[in-house]
Parts: C-alpha cells; structure tokens; sequence
C-alpha cells in the first residue's frame, strides 16, 4: 500500500470514528438532559399521562404520542399506496423518457423545505377541510395529507430501486408462460421486492415521525388525545419546537425527555428498515 493510499485510509478512518463519535455525543446529551425529568415523574407516568401542564409541574406525553401516532399513519395511508403505484408504473410500465422526466420530478419533492409544504397545507388543505368536513380544519387529517405528500419521494424513489433490483429474467419467464404485465409484477416482482417495499415504508414513516415545521403549521397544536381525524393535535416534535424557546429547569429536562422517547422511536424504526433491506 503506497503512501497516499494510506493517508486516504486514515482520513476515512478519522471521518468515520467522528460521525460516531458525534452521534454518540448526541445520545449522552440528550439522555443526561432528559434524566431529571424521567427519574422525578417516572418513566411510565411520563409515557402514559395525558396531561401536559408544565406550570404545575404535571409532564405526560400520551396525546403527544397519540397525535404522532395518528399523524404518522394517516400520512403512511395516503403516501404509500401513492408511492407504490408510482414506483410500479415508473418501473414496469412508463417508456424510458417518461421515467426518466417523472421519477426526477418526484425526487424533487425531497428538495422542497417542509415551511413550503406546511404553507400549501395552510392556505389550501385546511380551508378545504373546514368548509367541507367542518372543525377548525387545523387537524390530523390535514397534516396527514401534508406530510403523505412528503413521504412520497422517500417511498417511491426507495419502492423503484427495490423493484429495478429484481433480475429481469423473473419478469421475461412469467410474460414467456402466457402472463399479463400486470400479472407479473402482480405475482413476481412485487413478491421479490417486498423487503425493498417494507423498507420503504419504514424509512418513510421515520420521515413522518421526525417531521415538525409542517405539522406545526396545520395541526392545531392541542395539547388533547385525539379521538376523530377532525381533531386538533400535538405532535412530540412539535411540542418540542414549541415549547424550547422559553422552557427551563424541569420544563426544560421533560421536553429533552420526549426528544429520549422520539429518539428510541426513530432507532427502533432505523433498525427494522435495515432488518429489512437485508431481507431478514
């Protein structure tokens, strides 16, 4: 090994030992932020209250959670059919030059800062389900419909590479047995890929539930365990963005608290993503 490639070694050795380093960083901080908070109300307490009344020292995090979970599925209904058709058809069924204008057109969206999505969701998704659904409009249903928009890029541009990914002699033996295009990808390709799709989903709902500035726009921000998806609500990141700004002591220590809690969430959702591009 000449000289040079051993200099390129060790920088690559020291930018990888860093990026570890530094999330490790991440970790301790955040968790020795968040102890005071979880050690005096108690973890459980903390995950199952349902009040958050930070002036009289009361922290629990359930309607947040409720509001990221209902947030977070109603943004997977609506973006992953919508991004599994669009890989399908990108992939198994659009001529090269339309594939090649429409799949960088929706990676575009990825590019797009989520102020400007929450902004369209403003001025036009929550007027329309106001008028026509009824309630203040700042709901779940809105900002499912926002961040379903969002996931979109992440789902399809995944759920395609998945799906290019299956050997093209799986496709010409089924179409040489008298199958239809769609009964192909119907029965073969979709079966091959679904580690690759299962991925996909997962990697978008981590975007779904990392997701704040958007959300705060058209969520309403109530604080309430919501029970119709008309109903306002608070995400975890959210309430984190809120509330930072002017909290301190243990105020302070339960919103790093429910970054702990998010950040377990968002590891756990990392790991199955690579359980499942590994196929396993």
């Amino acid at each position: 090994m000449g000289r040079g490639e051993r200099i390129a070694e060790a920088l690559l050795t020291i930018v990888a030992v860093s990026s570890v380093a530094i999330l490790g960083l991440i970790i301790v901080f955040i968790f020795r932020e968040g102890a005071p908070a979880l050690s005096k109300v108690g973890v459980i307490q903390f995950i199952t209250g349902r009040s958050w009344v930070p002036t009289k020292g009361v922290f629990g995090i359930l309607p947040m959670i409720a509001g990221s979970a209902a947030v977070t599925a109603g943004a997977l209904v609506i973006g992953l059919p919508l991004g599994l058709g669009t890989a399908i058809y990108l992939s198994e069924f659009a001529s090269d030059r339309v594939s090649r204008i429409l799949k960088p057109a929706v990676e575009l969206l990825a590019g797009i800062p989520s102020v400007v999505f929450g902004f369209i969701g403003l001025t036009i998704v929550v007027p329309l389900i106001r008028d026509y659904l009824g309630g203040p409009g700042f709901s779940v249903l809105a900002s499912s419909v926002v961040l379903g928009i969002m996931v979109l890029p992440t789902m399809t541009s995944i759920t395609y590479d998945a799906l290019r990914a299956v050997p093209k002699a799986y496709r010409e033996g089924m179409i040489a047995v008298g199958a239809s295009p769609w009964q192909t990808v119907r029965m073969v390709v979709l079966p091959a890929a679904k580690s690759g799709i299962l991925a996909a989903a997962v990697l978008s709902m981590g975007r779904a539930v990392g997701e704040t500035m958007a959300v705060i726009m058209v969520a309403g921000n109530a604080t309430i365990f919501p029970t119709s998806l008309l109903d306002p609500v608070r995400t975890m990141t959210s309430n984190i963005a809120l509330e930072m700004g002017y909290a301190a002591g243990l105020h302070r220590s339960a919103l790093f608290a429910t970054g702990v809690v998010l950040f377990v969430v968002i590891g756990i959702l990392n790991t199955a993503a690579r359980a499942f591009i590994r196929g396993k």
